[in-house]
């Protein structure tokens, strides 16, 4: 019975139905079954599913966001039980993310957001036209350990090197990784300005995000 509902979670965020995972946390959680085995058993192993299938070219951008629309809205349901309970999911690591300052696109960046926050890391959106000095105060703050830094515009590329510029002479540029991707982001420009990884796309973020940590 168990592994049927897993199976129905998996599917519930493969399917981008956000409707089926919140009734199927809510089954769960009156049938008994512990919460963080459900979000690890049931419901991220769809979302690694749905990172494949982008991978392969088989679901594309609007499906991956509705899988982790799927997959929040579940995790909303079962993370106050957990919390009731003391049972807290690990933790991989803690990102900072944001937009370069001068530039409001977001949709990629919400999507790794997202993604990551799924993915067991603890996620802090600074939104969009974000300053160095916000970034380097925000991972102060919450003592990240991870920060990614997105930019649309080719002139807003830029920003991204002054984050990390702004990191160095906080002294924090040693403590944290710094991810950088959009679409006029390429390796050999994150090789340029010094950071230590970059996303290709949002399933490429996530991916690096991982190999820092585990690093």
């Amino acid at each position: 019975m168990t592994e049927d509902l897993f199976a129905a979670m998996r599917q519930s965020v493969i399917d981008g139905d956000s409707d089926a995972a919140a009734e199927l946390a809510t089954s769960a959680l009156a049938a008994g079954v512990d919460p963080l085995t459900a979000i690890e058993d049931g419901f991220v192993p769809g979302m690694h599913e749905v990172g494949e299938q982008f991978r392969c070219g088989d679901l594309y951008l609007p499906d991956m966001m509705l899988a982790a629309r799927a997959m929040q809205k579940a995790i909303g349901i079962l993370e106050p039980e957990m919390l009731g309970r003391s049972a807290q999911r690990r933790i991989l690591g803690r990102v900072v993310i944001g937009t370069a300052k001068g530039d409001i696109h977001e949709i990629g960046k919400n999507l790794v957001g997202l993604m990551l926050t799924a993915g067991g890391f603890e996620v802090h959106d600074l939104g969009v036209d974000v300053t160095p000095e916000r970034f380097v105060e925000k991972v102060r703050e919450v003592d990240a350990n991870i920060v990614g830094i997105s930019a649309l515009l080719t002139t807003t590329m830029v920003g991204q090197r002054a984050v990390i510029a702004a990191l160095a002479e906080a002294g924090l540029r040693d403590r944290v990784k710094v991810i950088v991707g959009g679409a006029p982001v390429t390796r050999a420009w994150a090789n340029e300005i010094g950071a230590d990884g970059y996303g290709e796309d949002a399933v490429g973020a996530v991916t690096v995000t991982r190999a820092l940590v585990d690093a």
